[in-house]
């Protein structure tokens, strides 16, 4: 059974992930400030000097932005 890669940096591997999972709208956790958060995957932009991601919670269906330098970790879940 393949592992899920965790990534702690923004490399160019981790940046791919991440656009992999807009594209496809695949479901990311994400580790900010201690908290973690399951989303889907809608958008990756800039926005002023910062990447966001913007991601929507299974759940309720809201939108959450997050700045990719604010975040500790994140993975992108099969």
């Amino acid at each position: 059974m393949a592992t899920i890669p965790e990534y702690r940096s923004l490399s160019p591997e981790a940046l791919d992930a991440l656009e992999r999972a807009v594209r496809q709208h695949l479901r990311v956790a994400l580790r900010r400030r201690g908290t973690e958060y399951v989303v889907v995957a809608e958008r990756l932009e800039t926005s002023g000097r910062d990447d966001v991601l913007t991601g929507r919670l299974p759940m309720t269906g809201d939108l959450l932005a997050f700045r990719l330098r604010d975040l500790e970790s994140f993975a992108v879940l099969p």
